[in-house]
């Protein structure tokens, strides 16, 4: 067997804390590395759409605030990646 630094579960969290305070911009960047475009700005919410989906992402942008960890995983989950692609993506 292999030897593995981490306990189990650690990856997991490792992985979760990666969510927290993620700049509203540098998300919807991400999504535009993923394929979505930004369709519109309605208020303070970027609504983004990907070609070929029914799908449209919308991600609040307020200044100095940081996008919640639910909001965020909801969103990746929407637009069909992975915790681990989409920070993968944000740079």
């Amino acid at each position: 067997m292999p030897f593995c630094a981490l306990r189990e579960g650690q990856g997991q969290e490792s992985i979760m804390s990666g969510l927290n305070n993620l700049k509203p911009q540098r998300v919807v960047k991400t999504f535009e590395r993923a394929g979505w475009q930004i369709e519109r700005t309605t208020g303070s919410h970027v609504i983004l759409v990907k070609p070929g989906s029914s799908r449209i992402l919308s991600v609040p942008v307020h200044k100095g605030k940081p996008i919640k960890q639910g909001l965020i995983r909801n969103l990746i989950s929407v637009a069909g990646l992975t915790v681990e692609e989409f920070l993968g993506l944000y740079r």
